[in-house]
């Protein structure tokens, strides 16, 4: 399986972190290896001071799919679900200063939190409301209305670059409000309302 992360789908986001609005969605891949084992704290990595949590919606994708047309891209999932890419920004910093890929600041072993999956059907995809707690301090409150592209154009979209499989799972980017961790820190997820994950920092 594979994990594909769309950057830069909230305008507030992007503000923040002072980039330009993209033409198309933004796409980087994290590997398998990048999935933080469930009930495993997540450590912060010797390499970077500057982790940022950044809370997403999951979609797990559940067929083949090559070349997905738009009004078809329901059919390739049916479950939804909460995570965080962990960012090590100041690695990040570095690459983008020269030019560089991001995947030592993206694509790390542990960077990937995949909480529970849930339904499609129990769920508004189009005004879900999703939010990330930090030592029980909301950071991130962010809804899918606000997505630049919504989860069935994503589909589609990279379908056109990648074929789709079986347990690939898309992170489908991140709202405002992204900060630093550090360690004892606490992170909670909710997806409509609902505890999707909660991750100690170490």
């Amino acid at each position: 399986m594979k994990i594909i992360c769309i950057g830069r789908n909230y305008a507030k986001h992007i503000e923040e972190l002072a980039n330009e609005k993209p033409e198309h969605p933004v796409i980087f891949l994290k590997p398998d290896s990048a999935i933080l084992p469930r009930k495993n704290p997540f450590f912060i990595p010797p390499f970077s001071d500057d982790i940022h949590y950044e809370v997403e919606v999951l979609v797990k994708i559940n067929k083949v799919g090559k070349h997905i047309s738009e009004k078809f891209a329901h059919k390739y999932y049916d479950q939804i679900g909460l995570g965080i890419d962990f960012t090590a920004r100041d690695v990040q910093a570095k690459c983008k200063e020269k030019g560089l890929p991001w995947e030592k600041a993206k694509a790390f072993d542990g960077s990937a939190v995949v909480g529970e999956f849930y339904s499609k059907e129990d769920f508004d995809l189009e005004n879900l409301k999703f939010q990330l707690t930090k030592n029980n301090q909301l950071v991130q409150d962010g809804n899918t209305n606000e997505m630049l592209w919504k989860i069935d154009p994503l589909i589609s979209y990279v379908s056109q670059y990648f074929t789709l499989k079986k347990g690939d799972i898309i992170f489908t980017g991140t709202p405002a409000g992204v900060g630093r961790v550090v360690e004892n820190d606490l992170l909670v997820g909710t997806i409509d309302g609902q505890e999707a994950f909660h991750i100690r920092v170490k």
